[in-house]
């Protein structure tokens, strides 16, 4: 967590813009088999958007930064009630980012 320089983080920040959320997040709070869920996406795909539901008790940064912590992703951004998160595949890297 915590290792994408300001550069990359843009560079993420403008992919994630094409991106439609993935996963909603409501009242609830966030569960163990989302959090499963969302980790096995960004093996994938390294790029997620969460769309926080009105209902839910929790903001995006809230609910980004939980899920990031369980799963050791970086929280890209927050906006209103979407989050990003990237988690880079070791093994098999899909996406490239330039140098820091």
């Amino acid at each position: 967590m915590g290792n994408i320089s300001p550069k990359q983080r843009a560079e993420l920040k403008a992919m994630a813009n094409s991106i439609e959320p993935s996963f909603q997040i409501g009242k609830g709070g966030v569960n163990e088999a989302q959090v499963k869920q969302i980790d096995d996406y960004l093996r994938v795909h390294e790029l997620i958007k969460i769309k926080v539901l009105e209902n839910s008790l929790l903001t995006a940064r809230e609910a980004a930064e939980d899920i990031a912590s369980q799963i050791g992703a970086d929280v890209v951004q927050c906006i209103g009630s979407k989050a990003v998160l990237f988690k880079r595949n070791e093994k098999e890297p899909k996406i490239r980012l330039k140098n820091k």
